[in-house]
């Protein structure tokens, strides 16, 4: 393999070529910054890349699993009844011709010891018809009132006569003419998710997709090789301007990527959202939950990670909570850890000052070396030693939401 020219690898030979490279460099301790320290790097991420595409697991078939667990414990499909709810409806999952309801999944994880990441990935199929789906969903659940009182519904006049099921359908129309798409078919992934806030967190994404549908000005697919290391220091670098992270977004919009800034339903935690259109827009939805600039960099740049490297197709959707801890999952992990190069290369932090013996003059001339905001570097000095009381006047706090006047916090 071509050092110099270093491209997608695509079989194993491209492998072995690019691994027996890395060796090299490695060997080498190139500094960062130089042409064999990017080298590195890259090498790095397209190995990554390649051993992610080759040696995937699939999860075994929900059914199967719920079947080898009833032989298991010698259960017939009645003693599924207080689980799934009546005779007729254990027959229809166990036949594929009904979705697993989150109450099922909840109650077959408890009663089976069904792992619940294999229930969520059910295969069973998804329902046809409007009637199908509100037999599976607790409209109820929705938060209608709140909703309603942010205007969601204002394009289904009056609404104040139409019952949360009949709003809330309405509501996903303006996405896409299958409903079944919206609510069962995308996967949700990531830390921002629990049984408690699915509901808010299907309405949430509802609104990001509504939103980014309007201000979309074309339909074209997104192409991952829009986005790369270079594009992401790009970006990065738009955090030294006042009006960062809006010029942030009209730099992703060249890109192909809607970015829809929309405020958080009470009693969810996200902090934002990366998924496709139906039509394969790439779209990513911020809550900014926390109004500062380093949460708002870190956070975009996860995000555009999960478009660039993660998300294939339509079917599944990141959903993220950004906080100290780290994350159990593999594309959650490679996410945090490309942000963070992206935004402050390993080498250089673990090197400078900012990072061995902060002051306010080190933070101030490492972001100057690296052409970003020093609310990056205090940010990232806040994750590694877990103090966040020192420099918060780098933070920006209060600064990033009234960037974005279209959003009522």
């Amino acid at each position: 393999m071509n050092s110099m020219n270093y491209r997608v690898i695509k079989n194993n030979e491209n492998y072995a070529a690019a691994l027996a490279d890395a060796e090299r460099l490695v060997a080498n301790d190139p500094a960062p910054g130089t042409i064999e320290g990017d080298q590195l790097e890259l090498l790095t991420v397209l190995i990554e890349d390649y051993e992610k595409r080759q040696f995937q697991f699939d999860l075994p078939d929900p059914i199967q699993a719920i079947e080898f667990r009833m032989e298991e414990q010698g259960l017939r499909q009645k003693d599924l009844v207080p689980m799934l709810g009546s005779r007729s409806r254990v027959s229809e999952v166990l036949s594929g011709k009904r979705p697993l309801t989150v109450a099922m999944i909840r109650a077959l994880t408890l009663g089976l010891g069904v792992p619940t990441e294999i229930l969520i990935g059910s295969r069973t199929k998804t329902p046809e018809t409007l009637g199908e789906l509100a037999e599976s969903l607790e409209w109820s659940r929705f938060p209608v009132n709140e909703m309603r009182r942010r205007g969601w519904f204002d394009f289904a006049r009056p609404a104040a006569k139409r019952s949360s099921e009949e709003l809330v359908q309405a509501l996903f129309s303006q996405i896409t003419n299958d409903p079944a798409f919206a609510l069962y078919r995308r996967k949700f992934r990531g830390e921002g998710l629990s049984d408690e806030s699915r509901y808010s967190v299907l309405a949430w994404t509802a609104r990001v997709l509504i939103r980014a549908k309007r201000e979309a000005k074309s339909e074209s697919a997104f192409k991952p090789n829009a986005i790369n290391l270079d594009v992401l220091r790009q970006l990065v670098c738009l955090s030294s301007l006042e009006a960062g992270p809006r010029l942030a977004v009209e730099f992703l919009a060249k890109r192909g990527i809607i970015v829809i800034v929309e405020p958080k339903l009470p009693k969810t935690m996200l902090d934002g959202v990366a998924l496709l259109t139906e039509k394969g827009q790439a779209v990513i939805g911020l809550t900014l939950r926390y109004d500062r600039l380093d949460a708002f960099w870190f956070t975009l740049v996860h995000e555009v990670i999960h478009v660039w490297r993660h998300l294939s197709s339509p079917d599944e959707a990141f959903i993220d909570r950004i906080e100290r801890t780290e994350s159990d999952d593999q594309r959650e992990k490679e996410a945090n850890r490309l942000a963070r190069e992206a935004l402050i290369p390993r080498g250089i932090w673990r090197r400078s000052k900012a990072f061995l013996s902060p002051t306010r003059e080190a933070i101030e001339d490492l972001a100057q070396q690296l052409g970003i905001s020093p609310a990056v570097v205090v940010g990232r000095l806040h994750f590694e030693t877990g103090n966040y009381r020192t420099f918060n006047d780098f933070v920006g706090s209060g600064s990033v939401r009234k960037l974005f006047a279209e959003a009522v916090f």
